[in-house]
């Protein structure tokens, strides 16, 4: 969803490379642009979607579908020549950066705490409806507890939000490692199946510069 956000990171699903090749000048993501299209020459490229904007001109070249493909392959089996210790040191990785076990305690203990206080919060006001009571006096104490409650609400939604982006990580990579051990150990030709399935984004520098980011999260240089 934060990649469909609108401005240079607007990114589209429409094509397997949309929102998989990115600019490493200013960071926008590429698009596909048609050249000669009434011709027998007739050209599907790819650029930097700001690369002829107002406020800046990216050097970035454009690239065509053959040239992803062979950059894909490259970084691929370079990253395929340790296949072994790249699943093995995936699967360490996973278990040792992704667990979540402190702070799905903390997010209990943190909903056991929010229960009580909102518990004291509609006592303090069922006495104050049905007793005499200085309201001075019941006004700070329910200032004090609704302070608490919110304090700890947001405490909550942190730790949610840890565990959320922890487990949606975990996720990525154990979906990469699924696809790389299916992958065969040397690639010879483009397999969409291979492309989607363990790539995350390409990053253009130069023509002599393309970098594949993997979902393991590994960079490697075609």
């Amino acid at each position: 969803m934060e990649k469909r956000g609108k401005g240079k990171k607007y990114h589209s699903g429409v094509h397997p490379f949309s929102s998989r090749i990115k600019c490493g000048e200013c960071g926008s993501w590429y698009g596909t642009k048609v050249w000669h299209s009434n011709s027998k020459y007739r050209r599907i490229i790819w650029q930097c979607n700001r690369k002829f904007s107002k406020d800046r001109h990216c050097s970035t070249p454009h690239l065509t579908d053959d040239q992803i493909k062979a950059a894909f392959l490259s970084a691929a089996n370079k990253l395929l020549a340790d296949k072994s210790a790249v699943i093995q040191n995936g699967r360490e990785m996973s278990a040792m950066l992704f667990d979540t076990a402190d702070l799905e305690k903390e997010r209990d203990e943190l909903l056991q705490e929010i229960q009580v206080i909102a518990d004291m919060v509609q006592k303090c006001i069922y006495e104050n409806a049905h007793v005499a009571l200085d309201q001075e006096s019941y006004q700070k104490k329910y200032d004090d507890l609704t302070a608490r409650y919110e304090a700890k609400k947001k405490k909550l939604l942190e730790s949610t939000e840890k565990i959320s982006d922890l487990q949606s990580q975990k996720g990525n990579v154990e979906d990469f490692l699924k696809a790389f051990e299916k992958t065969p150990d040397t690639l010879t030709e483009f397999s969409l199946d291979a492309f989607t399935g363990l790539v995350d984004y390409l990053t253009v520098y130069s023509e002599n510069d393309i970098r594949v980011t993997f979902r393991n999260g590994i960079e490697i240089k075609a």
